[in-house]
């Protein structure tokens, strides 16, 4: 059996991770090593959680604000052949780890194996309500890099990794704010290897009040963030200009959803996506199309 390394950034958040951790422990599949990087919580009810359960790595770090760090201190702690990443707030269902290892293991030209999620409440309740769920299959499978970018992002409790993948990918950036890292990471691994959707739901995600990613500011200047990954795959050859500047046009689609919320970010960073973005009539749609409704 190939080893699963699980890490699980937390932060002052015992109760939840708890679930989170038993629904680790319980996977059909049990060559996991779990690592639990603790984000310099206030207290010692993290450690002290860990400290019941067998083959769990402990690791404590001053406080740095954000998932990414904690993830990367996981990562370099990692022995497994294959990662998974599991906020402190998500539940796995029992057969995820299993199903998607053997796609891993039949599928050896897929670097990563992913699905959508249930969205569960405060009290893990079900809503009847998924994210991550495409309206076609294929958007989300195969070779996605001209597919992903300004569209869509992998739901952070669903990936298996091969950890080999990491080689020409590096790490979670830690230069840029919280609550983009994880759309960045995956980002950059879609210029590097092929997704393998699985059409089913294999985890729970929770929405709460807490959620680092809940009504973030910092959402506005994601597609400038992402403008800094398609130069990087522009200057490596990874990409054709023709290419960039297709993937360009996405980006300024995508920011242009936030022109409600943010207007003078948006035009500001629609200028420094593409001085040319007005040409473009579908951008001009959907600035108009939000604006007015």
């Amino acid at each position: 059996m190939t080893k699963v390394s699980v890490i699980i950034p937390t932060y002052n958040r015992v109760e939840f991770l708890k679930l989170t951790l038993e629904s680790v422990i319980n996977q059909t599949y049990k060559l996991i090593e779990i690592i639990v990087v603790d984000d310099g919580s206030t207290n010692t009810e993290t450690a002290d959680l860990c400290s019941n359960y067998k083959n769990i790595k402990y690791i404590k770090i001053e406080n740095s604000g954000g998932p990414a760090q904690p993830r990367n201190i996981g990562i370099a702690n990692a022995t497994g052949m294959f990662l998974a990443f599991l906020d402190d707030d998500d539940i796995w269902l029992p057969n995820k780890i299993e199903e998607q290892v053997q796609v891993l293991e039949q599928h050896l030209d897929y670097g990563l194996v992913h699905c959508h999620c249930n969205v569960i409440d405060e009290n893990g309740k079900l809503t009847n309500k998924v994210v991550g769920k495409p309206g076609n299959v294929d958007v989300k499978h195969g070779d996605v890099k001209l597919k992903m970018i300004g569209n869509w992002t992998l739901m952070m409790p669903t990936p298996l990794l091969r950890k080999s993948v990491l080689d020409n990918v590096g790490f979670f950036n830690t230069n840029i704010p919280a609550a983009l890292e994880d759309v960045e990471f995956w980002t950059r691994c879609s210029f590097y290897t092929k997704f393998y959707y699985i059409d089913k739901p294999l985890a729970n995600y929770r929405v709460h009040s807490s959620n680092i990613s809940a009504s973030n500011i910092n959402y506005a200047d994601l597609p400038i963030h992402l403008k800094g990954v398609l130069k990087t795959q522009l200057l490596e050859k990874i990409i054709t200009k023709y290419e960039y500047k297709k993937l360009l046009q996405n980006l300024c689609f995508s920011q242009a959803k936030n022109i409600k919320a943010y207007p003078l970010i948006t035009f500001l960073n629609l200028y420094k996506i593409n001085p040319l973005w007005m040409v473009n009539f579908r951008i001009l749609k959907v600035i108009l199309k939000r604006v007015i409704t």
